[in-house]
């Protein structure tokens, strides 16, 4: 290229960057997510099933997928082309989302049993009713992980056919977010008028994982601001990673006590409703990613699962990637969701 081209080139680039950056000033240049066709088919208190609409289901069991209780589930279907739900959509397969919304004074008292032992059994009942299907499979993402690795445990007959969990933390010494959140201070202190932790102390120990992160990102976006794509992708994503909820109160409590103090899941004596139990009990094929950059779920907090999970057939799937591009961007389109799709295929029945 010459200097006359690259010169041009870069004054074009300029213009764009002043329209785009005009168009985010001025609040005009928002990002729709979550545009997913989907229907509400069930509600607890304030989880959510939700169900996909797939005119080209091929494949059974259905596949439910657990959401984390401290952050909203639209980064699974953050911008259609970058959607962990619409790539599984299009892999064939009958898909549900357990989305537990913002908890608000009701939920102060609701703890590991409630979401472990009454929502997630429930919703799989609900699963098989609507899809016909006597089986589900269950993907776990993040905390919403170690909801399906106790409910796997506690209930072994459960009628779950695969277990696929990603970014899933059951090793808490390695983890900074749970020091930065609960850790080290009074659990009570922290609570607000409706008993929970406020969403605002869930976002700030999420923030000081990455201080320098708004500068970084403020930097390569003044970079590719002439670049629409890349502009609507950092809109969607900063949106997300501020966009944190209230966190129950009991819940709180239990994480600083049996994970934080205890790290009852590697011990082996996390305690249940009265009753100890041990990821051994889990033994259906099971899937574990997990992110060599995450900095929020460390590898070394998620990898011991594998020695843990009791299952027979069990495959970890270790990718150069952090917590969020697991599920958003190039590494999750290319690798994390065709081997979860082929690893659910291979366990499922044609239709």
């Amino acid at each position: 290229m010459s200097i006359i081209d690259r010169v041009r080139r870069e004054v074009e680039r300029n213009a764009l960057r002043a329209r785009n950056g005009i168009k985010m000033a001025a609040g005009i240049s928002s990002v729709e997510t979550g545009q997913t066709p989907r229907d509400l088919v069930w509600r607890n208190g304030r989880a959510s099933l939700y169900r996909y609409r797939n005119d080209d289901i091929r494949y059974r069991p259905p596949l439910l997928i657990v959401f984390s209780m401290i952050s909203k589930a639209y980064i699974l279907d953050l911008a259609p082309g970058n959607s962990f739900i619409e790539h599984l959509l299009h892999g064939g397969f009958d898909v549900y989302l357990l989305d537990w919304g913002e908890a608000d004074e009701r939920d102060a008292l609701n703890g590991f049993e409630y979401y472990v032992d009454g929502v997630i059994p429930a919703a799989v009942r609900e699963v098989c009713d609507r899809s016909k299907a006597d089986e589900v499979s269950i993907l776990g993402y993040c905390f919403g992980g170690v909801f399906t690795l106790l409910h796997g445990a506690h209930h072994p007959d459960s009628p779950v056919r695969t277990h696929t969990v990603m970014a899933c933390p059951v090793d808490l010494e390695p983890m900074d977010i749970g020091v930065s959140m609960l850790g080290g201070a009074d659990i009570e202190e922290l609570l607000d008028d409706n008993g929970n932790v406020p969403a605002d102390v869930v976002y700030s120990a999420f923030r000081s994982l990455t201080p320098t992160a708004d500068i970084t990102g403020y930097v390569d976006l003044l970079e590719k601001l002439w670049n629409d794509d890349y502009v609507k992708a950092y809109q969607a994503m900063n949106g997300w990673t501020s966009d944190h909820v209230p966190l129950a109160g009991e819940l709180a409590r239990q994480l600083v006590d049996q994970l934080l103090e205890r790290n009852a899941l590697v011990n082996g004596t996390f305690v249940l409703d009265g009753d100890r139990v041990s990821l051994k009990a889990i033994k259906v094929p099971f899937l574990a990613v997990l992110g060599e950059k995450d900095h929020i779920v460390p590898a070394a907090a998620a990898s011991p699962v594998m020695d843990l999970v009791g299952s027979e057939q069990k495959t970890e799937l270790r990718l150069p990637a952090g917590h969020i591009g697991l599920v958003v961007g190039r590494t999750a389109a290319k690798t994390t969701v065709p081997t979860i799709i082929d690893f659910l295929q291979k366990q499922s029945e044609e239709l």
